[in-house]
């Protein structure tokens, strides 16, 4: 019987779902969690190893010399040596589209709040400032209609997609840019353009990249000088692909007017990541794909992947 070690299953899930599936293909150990130093070990004579953010690296596969599955539970997997995997003769999978409908969802809670500031009014009210107000209303923030302004999309694969279909039906115009620019891709309404043209026109900027050697702190200094002044920027791609102190810089300046982030460079955050405490910035524990519908997916598509595998005709794989 096939071994199967699931590193770190509990954020997926926390027991909410069924691990039945992926149990009917082999033996499987589920840990919730797993140190650096506890990986090779846990991972032992398995063939097979899923993995959500613990680092397996060349030195990790060297001592497991029976490991020949690796399935990444989601959809980057920067986390992977895998040029390593592919000398090793060791697959490695991921999870394409799972949280689509739900990272979409999250740039536009986002976005909205930004508009409406609906927290901060909210906690005014239930500390009594409506009760006590003199008029029939009160406004504590500036509030502005996203209908015509301009939204940026830098990385235009499935999710960058799905946020330009709700930015349009929200009356926004659509700028986007992809490192493989084709402007013949443009539709009537998203325009396809050059990564100078989508800094120097949009009033909103979102991310939609994969964090790698190219992007790396593409959002920098430099890049954030091209942008309009008063500009606000939304990152539910990954931490890394921004400088952090550039953004705090950029905030306290006023040259970027919100940032807000589902992401950071370190996860959990260190005590002087210099975004913790930022003026006009919302930042969440990296919950964009945390839905009930996107896990549940999650878990049906590494499911899914390893029994492909075990078949012979693996799919989803990133190193082929």
């Amino acid at each position: 019987m096939r071994k199967i070690v699931v590193l770190d299953g509990y954020v997926a899930n926390p027991g909410d779902l069924s691990w039945g599936p992926l149990e009917s293909l082999g033996e499987l150990i589920v840990y919730d969690r797993s140190a650096p130093e506890e990986v090779a070990a846990r991972i032992g004579d398995a063939e097979i190893v899923l993995t959500n953010k613990v680092d397996i690296t060349a030195e990790i596969m060297d001592v497991c010399p029976s490991l020949r599955f690796i399935g990444e539970m989601a959809t980057g997997y920067n986390n992977i040596d895998v040029v390593a995997a592919k000398a090793r003769g060791i697959l490695v999978t991921n999870i394409p589209a799972y949280s689509t409908a739900s990272v979409a969802q999250m740039v536009f809670a986002f976005l909205l709040e930004i508009a409406q500031q609906i927290v901060p009014h909210s906690n005014a009210v239930h500390t009594g400032r409506w009760t006590n107000c003199e008029d029939f209303c009160f406004r504590d923030y500036p509030l502005f209609e996203l209908e015509g302004k301009t939204l940026g999309i830098i990385g235009y694969g499935a999710i960058g997609k799905r946020v330009a279909k709700i930015a349009v039906a929200l009356g926004m115009k659509v700028l986007a840019y992809s490192r493989t620019y084709r402007p013949e891709l443009s539709i009537e309404d998203v325009k396809i353009v050059t990564l100078d043209e989508l800094l120097a026109y949009s009033q909103v900027i979102t991310l939609h990249f994969p964090q790698n050697d190219d992007s790396i702190n593409f959002i920098n200094q430099e890049t954030i000088a091209q942008m309009q002044d008063g500009v606000i920027l939304i990152n539910t791609a990954r931490g890394g692909c921004v400088v952090e102190r550039d953004l705090r810089e950029a905030l306290e300046s006023g040259k970027i007017s919100w940032y807000a982030a589902d992401v950071l460079s370190t996860e959990p955050p260190t005590e002087d990541n210099p975004l913790l405490g930022a003026p006009n910035s919302l930042i969440t524990p990296h919950i964009a794909w945390m839905t009930m519908e996107a896990r549940t997916r999650l878990l049906q598509v590494a499911y899914e992947n390893v029994k492909a595998y075990i078949e012979g005709s693996p799919v989803h794989v990133v190193n082929p």
